[in-house]
Order: structure tokens, then C-alpha cells, then sequence
């Protein structure tokens, strides 16, 4: 269950199949499915002579000896669009392909707008999602918050968004070609909907295209809620892929550094793409802690120098030769060492500048260990320190608030005046709305292994063993998921099957979790791990977006203001 791999087949066969000088015509979001998996080159050696906006201003210039390849969405705007180009057709050819199941209704109206018999095919292919890497998707939802929030505020909103999801999951199932047994975590109403509804979709209304013949063993779908694991997207990250995304911003695979110290505007050297299907120093180092990647960007640094003196001492004609036939690898190697370099300083600069250090330590401790005493005075000491920012703060308080939430609510009222004292961009607020939606009350898993003796036992024993490195020692809560998922002990009362008649019997090999609300790296980074032991289970990790803590506080700023609007608190 290789995501990137299916991604990549579908653009490769659009392509290839078709001979000769073509323009790739795509919405915003099908280039988006393209570019985490296909660089520019690549596509440019698959004859594309432009890349070309469905919704670009019309033109007169006509380009008949071209022919178009349409990647588009299924949606009314994007047939409104195609509807467009067919009048009045500027290519010699259409060839049409959709990312998903598209509806008889637009077939219809494209057959009529095709007037001038410009269309030469019609095709469905199932690649409706961003792989960003090969185990983990994202619809990148752009309403994430109505994730968390109940329908009855923006019930067409949160529908549409519903709908996007299934649409989503049915994409990656048709593109793996599988039809999943579902379960979904019981405690959370958005997560039972949109497993029903993606049971609907798969068994009855379009059962004959997920009529796939039956292995040996079924995969699983299982359908989660982010609110049952907040911890996770609030922690400061300290692997490559994870912390780059925490402290930078990394968006469909690109890292944003922004424009040089006095430039005016953006320049290309400043977006960089930090991909493991591009990039084998990121591929190898992508879950490595900060201090083995900066000893790791030193080994490559000093490599390269080594070559580059090498290539200096050009002797003969044959050394010469040499240098050129190789100079395209060694000017790529180039960009790469400058690339990581350049991210490793902008990363360190950000921890220093915040002191990320000693705010992350206690991070780590409010998450996994259980002195509410000493949490208390860590957090306390550090709402003090004018060196703390205003989101680290808030983010201390919103983990101690998590974790400590039964047990003195008086010093979280002291916590939460300390907060307040400091002028902030943030709502001291967030506090008590991410208890309301997220708190105890609200979840199903066990958040801090400490509900029953077997988790408290195991948790014990992790601390015993002890961790590598203190800033890592967090494990999200989906860790303990997939473990009860390989050894079959995921319990049916807490994560019901959507119809006694989907329930496979044995365990399942291949299991795609998906969770409403978002992902993380860090968990992208935990299901990696999983699949590389011995489980005999293998996980794909999908969500509505990819989480850092900016994103979820964003989403939990507008849960807040649309209680407020709503007078629903």
C-alpha cells in the first residue's frame, strides 16, 4: 500500500500514453497531487510544454497542433470551467481525466459542450489526494476546524466537508485498489459519520467499482478523531521532518525560508523542496533527532568540501572530461548541501531565539510523566520568564490544562492568571475551549497510559528503559493503537465496525487509519517505525491536513470565535 506509487502511475500513464508536445491542464488542487510526487523536470520530460491553470483567462491564441491533458477534480466548478474550454477550444485534442468518481450528470454535460468533437477520452483515475510521502496522505482540508466543532453551527459547511473526506478515502481505496471493513472510535460523532458514510459509499452506491476480488485477508479502514490525541499536535518536534514543519512551515513538501535578509521579494533559492522521493540525504535523516542531523549535515558538508578540492585539481584532458561528465551530480549535490545547511542554521536560530531547549523539556514532562506538583512549578516558572514567547506559553498552559485537568483546579486558575497577565495575540480562552471539545470527558483512547494497571504497567517499564534523547520520548497516542491493532486486542466496544456484516474475521495485514481533524508528523514518523518491525500489519496514516501547532491553535481560535458568534457557550 504504497501511496506516492499510485500517484505516480496515474500522472505517468496520462502522460506517456499520449505522444508528442502536450499542456497539462489542472485545478489548484490536482497540482498539488502531481508536485508531491513528480518534480517539474520529471514532467518535463514527459513532453509537457505548459502547465496551464483550468481557470486561466480565456485567450485567442489558438494551439491546435497541441493536445490537453486535463487532471482536474470532479466538481461543478471545474466542469463549469472545462464546459469554458470546450467551446471554444484553443488545443487540437482533450484528453479528460478525473481524480475521482465522476457523476453521469457531467459526463452529460460535457458531451454537449462539445460542439467541435475536440474530446478524444474520458477517464477516471483514482488519485484524489496528496501523498506526501508513501505512507502518509492529506486532503488538506481548508475548514479543518469544522473537524472539531458540531454541525449544527455550519451544518452546509461541515456537510461539504464531510463530503470531502469520503470522496478522499474513496480515492485512496480505489487507487489501492481495496474495499475496507471500517470501524471507528465510538466517542466521536464526525468520526462515526464519515465511516458510515464512506460504508454507504463502498457496499451500496458504489459497490460495483469496489467490487475488487477478495484476498485472503481484508483491509482495514479505521477512522479516528484528532481531539482524542491532542497532546501530539501541541508538542514542540525535534526529528528533521517534524521539526521543520513545527518551527518552518513544510506545505505539500515545500519549505517557505521566505526572502533573504533585505530583499523585497521572494527568490527561488528560498523555496525549497524537502522530499524523501527526491532528496536521499532527506530520506535517510527525515526521523533523525536534532543533534544526530546536525552531525549528519557536518559528515555530508566535509564530503563535499573533500570533493570540490578534488575537482580543483584538474590535470589532464581525462580529468577534465571527467569533471564534466559529472558536474550536473556534483551541481546538485551543491544545492543539497545548501539546502540542509540552510534549513539546520534557520532551525537552530529558532530554538535559540525561543529557548526551545528548556520549554520543550518540560513540554515532554507535562506529556509523560505524572508529578502534577512539580509540573505545576515548571510551567509556572516558565509563564515568568519574558524570554518565553506568547505560544509557548499558551502551549504550556493548554498541556497542563490537558494532562492536570481533575486534579486542582484552583492552580490551573493560578496558571491561567499568569497568562493573562502578558498582552497576547492569544485568547487565554483557548484554554478552557480545548477542554470543552478535547478534555477527558470527550476521549476515547488512553491518553496518558495510566486508566488501567496493563497500561500504567507498560508506561513504567518505558520509563525504566529509559529514552535516548529527552525531547523525543513522546509517543502519540496512535502508537498505542497500531500495537493493539497488530496484536488484535483493538476493542470492539470502543471502536465498533460499521455493520456487523464488514466484520472480518483474523487480523488485518494492510490498515489505513485515518484521522478527522488532522495528522502530524510526528505520527507520520510512529507509523514508519511500526512498519518497519516484524507486526506483519502494514499502516498508511491519512488526515484532513498535516498538523504543527500553529494549525491547531489556528483551528482551535476558530472554534472559539464560532461558539461566540453561535452564543452556543
Amino acid at each position: 500500500m504504497v501511496l506516492v506509487g499510485a500517484i505516480r502511475d496515474y500522472v505517468a500513464k496520462m502522460l506517456s500514453e499520449l505522444t508528442g508536445m502536450k499542456v497539462l491542464i489542472v485545478d489548484k488542487e490536482t497540482l498539488g497531487f502531481i508536485s508531491v510526487v513528480f518534480s517539474q523536470s520529471d514532467i518535463l520530460h514527459k513532453d509537457v510544454y505548459l502547465v496551464e491553470p483550468v481557470d486561466a483567462p480565456p485567450t485567442e491564441e489558438s494551439l491546435g497542433h497541441l493536445k490537453a491533458v486535463c487532471f482536474l477534480r470532479p466538481t461543478g466548478e471545474n466542469i463549469t470551467q472545462l464546459k469554458r474550454h470546450l467551446k471554444n477550444p484553443r488545443y487540437g485534442e482533450y484528453h479528460l481525466f478525473f481524480s475521482n468518481i465522476l457523476k453521469s450528470t457531467y459526463i452529460q454535460i460535457l458531451a454537449d459542450a462539445d460542439e467541435h468533437e475536440v474530446v478524444r477520452g474520458v477517464q477516471e483515475y483514482f488519485g484524489d489526494y496528496f501523498a506526501i510521502d508513501p505512507y502518509h496522505f492529506t486532503l488538506n482540508l481548508p475548514s479543518n476546524h469544522l473537524c472539531m466543532v458540531p454541525s449544527v453551527m455550519d451544518p452546509h459547511a461541515s456537510q461539504r466537508a464531510g463530503d470531502r473526506i469520503v470522496e478522499g478515502l474513496a480515492s485512496v481505496f480505489l487507487s489501492l485498489k481495496k474495499r475496507p471493513v471500517i470501524r471507528y472510535q465510538r466517542s466521536s460523532e464526525i468520526a462515526r459519520r464519515i465511516a458510515s458514510d464512506v460504508g454507504k459509499l463502498m457496499y451500496e452506491q458504489e459497490s460495483g467499482l469496489f467490487d475488487f476480488r477478495r484476498g485472503d485477508n481484508t483491509p482495514l479502514l479505521l477512522v479516528l478523531d484528532r481531539r482524542d490525541d491532542p497532546v501530539t499536535p501541541l508538542l514542540n518536534q525535534w526529528t528533521y521532518q517534524a521539526m521543520v514543519h513545527e518551527l518552518i512551515g513544510l506545505e505539500d513538501n515545500r519549505v517557505d525560508l521566505g526572502p533573504p535578509t533585505g530583499a523585497k521579494a521572494k527568490t527561488e533559492a528560498q523555496q525549497l523542496v524537502l522530499s524523501q522521493e527526491q532528496d536521499a540525504f532527506f530520506k535517510a535523516n527525515m526521523y533523525e533527532n536534532f543533534g544526530d542531523l546536525g552531525a549528519n549535515i557536518k559528515k555530508m558538508v566535509d564530503e563535499f568540501q573533500a570533493q570540490s578540492r578534488s575537482n580543483q585539481n584538474l590535470q589532464t584532458l581525462q580529468d577534465m572530461a571527467r569533471f564534466v561528465e559529472n558536474y550536473p551530480e556534483f551541481r546538485k549535490k551543491s544545492g543539497n548541501v545548501s539546502k540542509h545547511v540552510s534549513l539546520m542554521s534557520e532551525l537552530s536560530r529558532i530554538v535559540d531565539e525561543r529557548i526551545l531547549m528548556s520549554v520543550s523539556q518540560i513540554e515532554q514532562d507535562l506529556a509523560c510523566t505524572a508529578s502534577q506538583a512539580t509540573a505545576f512549578e515548571e510551567v509556572s516558572t516558565q509563564l515568568d520568564n519574558e524570554k518565553v514567547g506568547d505560544v509557548d506559553r499558551l502551549r504550556l498552559v493548554l498541556l497542563y490544562a490537558l494532562r492536570y485537568e481533575k486534579e486542582n483546579p484552583r492552580q490551573l486558575e493560578q496558571l491561567m492568571t499568569k497568562l493573562s497577565s502578558r498582552p497576547s495575540k492569544y485568547k487565554p480562552a483557548l484554554v478552557y475551549t480545548l477542554l470543552r471539545h478535547a478534555g477527558v470527558e470527550k476521549r476515547t483512547g488512553d491518553l496518558y497510559m495510566n486508566r488501567d494497571f496493563i497500561n500504567r504497567a507498560r508506561n513504567i517499564a518505558r520509563g525504566l528503559k529509559g529514552v535516548e534523547n529527552v525531547y523525543t520520548q513522546h509517543q502519540p497516542l496512535l502508537t498505542q493503537t497500531m500495537e493493539n491493532i497488530a496484536k488484535g486486542r483493538l476493542k470492539d466496544v470502543d471502536y465498533p465496525f460499521v455493520g456487523s456484516h464488514y466484520a472480518p474475521a483474523g487480523r488485518p495485514q494492510d490498515v489505513v487509519v485515518f484521522i478527522v481533524g488532522g495528522s502530524t508528523y510526528e505520527e507520520s514518523r510512529a507509523v514508519a517505525l511500526q512498519n518497519n518491525t516484524a507486526s506483519g500489519v502494514k499502516f498508511v496514516l491519512g488526515g484532513t491536513v498535516v498538523h504543527n501547532s500553529a494549525s491547531f491553535l489556528s483551528d482551535l481560535e476558530e472554534v472559539y470565535r464560532l461558539e461566540r458568534t453561535s452564543d452556543l457557550v
